[in-house]
């Protein structure tokens, strides 16, 4: 039997590459974690839209 992980927020945002695939697993302030699914297009979209957002704060 697998053993168990309490899932919590607790931990870094982190991206891994898996097979074709990144996997990007965000902390999220109630608890919990954003994991999101992206390839390398989209990861390269993503990359451009956070630069921008980042840029204009």
């Amino acid at each position: 039997m697998a053993a168990m992980k309490p899932r919590t927020g607790d931990g870094p945002m982190e991206a891994v590459k898996e097979g074709r695939l990144i996997i990007v697993r965000v902390p999220l302030e109630g608890g919990g974690r954003l994991v999101v699914s992206v390839n390398d297009e989209e990861a390269k979209e993503l990359h451009r839209v956070l630069g921008t957002a980042v840029e204009a704060a």
